[in-house]
């Protein structure tokens, strides 16, 4: 095996260092995240740390980088309260990834692909149209990560739609059927198969 010291990590160069960190921790989920401005104006980017905290009450977090630069995805959080996430298909995927792309405030990254925006009653922040999984969130909290000067957000799920066919009797959701992709490391996108789901696991008597 390869081994890397803490010295070793810290001499790469920039982009080979950002390629083996954020890729070593495995698959990670693969989000757009819907916003709007008070403006009016639409927003869209791909976040690939959007995690689970609970269910009763139903509530989600996810990563925003230092906002020593402009975030628009933050600014429009703060200013209405109200997000979107929604999974991406794997017919998605080039178009999802351009919403890293950085374009001035303003400039809807829905005008810059073929993503369709989508309107619901219950929700000012836009939906992605034919994602798989769409969430209508509240924002309720941050929390200000001082080893990197990242913002952990939390937000509430209160709405929530799952296309049928992924949606099994007992609640859980089959998301190689509805081909939901991940995402490895930055910039690579794979697409998991279920090998096996288990009962819940008791000690052995």
């Amino acid at each position: 095996m390869h081994h890397f010291t803490l010295s070793d990590i810290e001499e790469m160069s920039k982009i080979y260092r950002l390629n083996l960190i954020n890729s070593v921790t495995g698959y990670k989920s693969a989000h757009l995240l819907g916003t709007i401005s008070i403006e009016g104006n639409e927003n869209l980017a791909i976040f690939s740390s959007v995690i689970h905290l609970g269910s009763n009450p139903a509530i989600i977090g996810f990563i925003l980088r230092p906002t020593t630069v402009p975030r628009h995805t933050y600014e429009n959080i703060k200013s209405t309260g109200v997000f979107t996430l929604n999974a991406i298909h794997k017919n998605q995927i080039v178009d999802a990834h351009h919403t890293s792309a950085k374009y001035p405030k303003g400039v809807s990254e829905f005008n810059q692909t073929e993503l369709i925006s989508e309107k619901k009653e219950n929700s000012k922040a836009p939906f992605v149209r034919d994602a798989p999984i769409q969430m209508a969130c509240k924002y309720l909290n941050e929390y200000h990560i001082k080893e990197n000067n990242t913002i952990l957000i939390i937000g509430s799920i209160e709405d929530l739609y799952i296309k049928d066919s992924i949606l099994l009797e007992d609640g859980w959701i089959q998301l190689d059927k509805g081909q939901i992709v991940t995402i490895n490391g930055l910039d690579g996108y794979a697409l998991p198969t279920l090998l096996e789901r288990f009962s819940y696991a008791r000690p052995k008597s």
